[in-house]
């Protein structure tokens, strides 16, 4: 039996919507974040996209240290 090695290509960018899923949030809230100027996007043509690392690091900014007391 021969087995193909997956060849598809880890995605640099995704939709607003794909963005969205990955996270867990709506896109309002992706959208949002896009006007504020927190989480950069990039416009190709007439799709909005955001890039994989821009998208972890935002939400990355957003994790919150605890005190252990």
């Amino acid at each position: 039996m021969i087995r193909h090695q997956d060849t598809t290509p880890e995605r640099v960018a995704v939709s607003v919507e794909d963005a969205a899923a990955m996270v867990g949030i709506g896109r309002t809230t992706l959208y949002a974040a896009m006007g504020s100027g927190s989480l950069p996007s990039l416009k190709i043509g007439k799709r909005r996209l955001i890039r994989v690392d821009a998208l972890k690091a935002w939400i990355a900014s957003h994790e919150i240290e605890r005190d252990v007391a």
